[in-house]
């Protein structure tokens, strides 16, 4: 059978040998270890030559070549043999960083792995474990899986190495770390002055890691002793921010108030829970405060960070330019064929519909893409850019709302790209929180910078716009909204709700997607709302009714 390797155990239990594999236990289960004969990854005692050497293995992994890696790999990170974990996977040094200092920097001691049932190549296992520092500890348990793939450079079984099988809470880069808190706990409190928990508000458990990264050293706090994912320079660029997995001894929160409207924060959670992947944000125009916003995944924050194609109702911004321009006035005769060819692509209308001899606002109101496509050629390069940047404020990364947020980007583009921005594809990307900005600039006439929390509470400094719409365009631009509300594709869900009002409907396609993303912004008075449903299909029906009832919640 060849040399045997000797395995170090810590239970007094004899290993069993069955089919040329020593079978060890693993926090209570038995899982496969080292292959001894037949060609295993590992095997030992071989000499390389060409007639011993195999071809590169191809084709899914086997059940025991799943069992035998996971084993290998679990036994020696349980048994703290770090390096020897670390060859199990297809990143030997990302995993021989992270397994070092799961216990030295983590001080995660007693580490427990059980197995649970593979399926094909994926192994679900749980952990448990101590934290123990500084003389104080207690007991963590966790959930995880790993995957066995096949390495590419031999066909060798590996476990497909990523940060998240440490911890699901982890992204590649990212570290765990016991010890005093980077900063201390806030007490996060809406404009009524009550708290503001997840409990209360699932969607907020971002913003609150937020509030705390931004203000926990100057809100009056004291550190307390945790675990927490450290996040490395790719989560930091995402957006994310440190997160608590475990408190050792609770800190002194410090407070801060926030410009949440409770019942709106509390409609708004109830608006997006009906629905697979929506999210919605709510300003008031004439200050730039956030009353709300909620994601039905309460994980990645969409409604402040989100970045992606707002569809038609970039038609806005796009509006605004033409108008600004003389290319399109609201009452004016504007084409909207079915079809128009530009830069060697044909953009279509839904359905391909046409409107013959209609104005400008009708187009606007049924979303004729080729109204603004024909346009295009009338325009520089970097006209829309410049609109959106200098009226609406976007696309600067300049905003400071008081947690991490996106501000949108809307690249200069030439060609087929240039035509496609017009009308919210191409490169570019927005959110919630931009679109409900766009309606609201609309709305009090000048741009004003969402916040989270007033900016007199660290006295920074918010991002301007350097020009306001002239009186004529905004006057248009107000007409074209209205009328999109009483009559056009945002009627149906804007019933009622007028007169001081106007909406925009969008649809966004995404590769890959069967239905596009909806979304829908609108106004009402002082306040003003932006949401999107990612595929769920048409604005109007998927995100229309989730601002519509916030809108009319908050009058």
């Amino acid at each position: 059978m060849g040399k045997r390797r000797r395995v170090a155990e810590r239970r007094r239990t004899r290993p069993a040998v069955v089919g040329g594999v020593i079978a060890v236990v693993v926090g209570g289960v038995a899982v496969g270890a080292y292959t001894l004969s037949g060609g295993g990854a590992e095997a030992e005692g071989r000499t390389a030559s060409a007639a011993t050497q195999k071809k590169v293995r191809t084709g899914p992994v086997t059940a025991l070549e799943t069992q035998t890696t996971a084993g290998r790999f679990l036994t020696a990170w349980q048994q703290g043999r770090t390096a020897q974990a670390a060859a199990s996977t297809s990143d030997s040094a990302a995993a021989t960083a992270l397994l070092a200092g799961y216990a030295k920097d983590a001080h995660l001691t007693g580490l427990t792995l059980t197995e649970g049932t593979p399926s094909g190549g994926k192994v679900p296992f749980s952990v448990k474990a101590t934290i123990a520092y500084k003389g104080v500890s207690r007991p963590l348990a966790y959930d995880s899986a790993l995957t066995v793939v096949r390495r590419a450079a031999d066909g060798a079984p590996v476990v497909d190495w990523h940060a998240a099988l440490v911890h699901p809470d982890l992204k590649d880069g990212d570290t765990l770390v016991t010890g005093e808190s980077g900063t201390p706990p806030v007490r996060a409190l809406d404009r009524d002055g009550g708290a503001i928990t997840t409990a209360a508000y699932p969607s907020l458990g971002s913003v609150l890691d937020g509030l705390r990264a931004k203000y926990g050293k100057t809100a009056g706090g004291r550190a307390g002793i945790e675990l927490r994912v450290a996040r490395g320079k790719a989560s930091k660029k995402a957006g994310l921010s440190d997160k608590t997995l475990a408190e050792l001894s609770k800190g002194t929160p410090g407070t801060v108030h926030t410009t949440l409207n409770p019942s709106l924060q509390s409609a708004a959670e109830h608006e997006v829970a009906g629905r697979d992947r929506a999210s919605v944000v709510v300003l008031r125009p004439s200050t730039g405060e956030i009353l709300a916003a909620a994601n039905s995944g309460h994980g990645f924050d969409t409604a402040l960070q989100g970045s992606l194609a707002p569809g038609s109702t970039m038609k806005v911004i796009t509006s605004s330019l033409l108008i600004d321009k003389g290319l399109a006035s609201a009452d004016k005769a504007h084409p909207c064929p079915k079809t128009f060819t530009y830069g060697g692509w044909k953009f279509h209308n839904d359905d391909d519909f046409e409107i013959k001899g209609g104005t400008f606002k009708a187009s606007f109101a049924r979303s004729c893409n080729t109204a603004f496509i024909s346009q295009a050629g009338k325009l520089k390069d970097d006209d829309l850019t410049r609109q959106a940047q200098d009226v609406f404020g976007l696309a600067r990364d300049d905003w400071a709302i008081g947690v991490p947020s996106f501000d949108g980007a809307v690249p200069v583009q030439s060609a087929a790209q240039k035509a496609a921005s017009l009308i919210g594809q191409g490169g570019v990307r927005m959110n919630p929180l931009n679109m409900a900005s766009v309606a609201a600039t609309v709305k009090a006439g000048t741009f004003h910078q969402p916040y989270l929390v007033s900016p007199s509470v660290d006295h920074r400094k918010t991002a301007s716009a350097s020009r306001t719409l002239s009186a004529s365009t905004l006057s248009q631009l107000r007409e074209l909204m209205a009328y999109t509300a009483s009559s056009g594709t945002a009627a149906q869900a804007m019933a009622g709700l007028g007169p001081d009002y106007g909406a925009k409907t969008g649809s966004a396609e995404v590769d890959g997607q069967k239905k596009p993303n909806g979304w829908f912004t609108a106004y009402r008075g002082d306040l003003a709302a932006a949401g999107v449903v990612q595929a769920g299909g048409h604005g109007g029906d998927t995100a229309g009714p989730i601002v519509a009832a916030l809108l009319k919640k908050g009058a």
